[in-house]
């Protein structure tokens, strides 16, 4: 169940990447995916906040200011970024929400959740690290698996192909969709909205 706190509705949203043009297009940045594409349809501009070792803007979500942010560390370190910008903006843990690459999911599949674990994924682990739980949102964007644990880091360091990065755009798109409904606390809406299947 979700605590009062937790759906008090969203004020931070952060994406989960590595930064630098190497990267962009990755199936790890999955979650720079989102933020960009939620700052371009606000008409939001990200700038660089040392102090928060990171990129940060500010969006007009529904009838919200949320802030946006993008952990400049690298992945493995995101967790400084979070907890600085959590402090520095007086925000809860369960007023956040962090997008990141999915290996569970498919291409094409995005899925709210609340609290759990970081299933080996190395920004929500130093996350969860730094904070001492996991008690936060997260928005899982399907990068789909390789089939073998051997294969897994060569695959989200890599471009996904033509199909799959379509799959994937059109999920972030899905999300942005019932984002609104998140930001003002109704989560367990944005994840019937979300989870429900599109027609066709």
């Amino acid at each position: 169940m979700l605590s009062e706190s937790a759906m008090a509705g969203l004020r931070l949203i952060v994406g989960l990447g590595n930064p630098g043009p190497e990267h962009a297009r990755t199936r790890h940045n999955a979650g720079f995916w989102f933020v960009d594409a939620l700052a371009a349809q606000a008409g939001a501009r990200f700038g660089l906040e040392s102090k928060l070792f990171g990129e940060t803007a500010k969006a007009r979500i529904g009838d919200r200011d949320v802030w946006l942010l993008k952990p400049a560390t690298f992945m493995n370190l995101s967790g400084k970024s979070v907890a600085a910008a959590l402090r520095y903006w007086k925000i809860e843990p369960e007023e956040a929400l962090l997008a990141h690459d999915e290996l569970d999911l498919p291409p094409g599949v995005a899925r709210l959740k609340f609290d759990g674990g970081h299933g080996g994924q190395n920004g929500l682990r130093d996350s969860m690290r730094l904070l001492g739980h996991g008690r936060f949102h997260r928005l899982r964007i399907g990068i789909g698996h390789p089939g073998h644990k051997d294969k897994v880091t060569s695959w989200v360091l890599g471009k996904p192909g033509r199909d799959d990065e379509a799959a994937m755009l059109r999920a972030i798109d899905d999300a942005i969709g019932v984002l609104p409904l998140a930001v003002e606390g109704n989560l367990m809406d944005a994840m019937t909205r979300l989870h429900t299947p599109r027609p066709g």
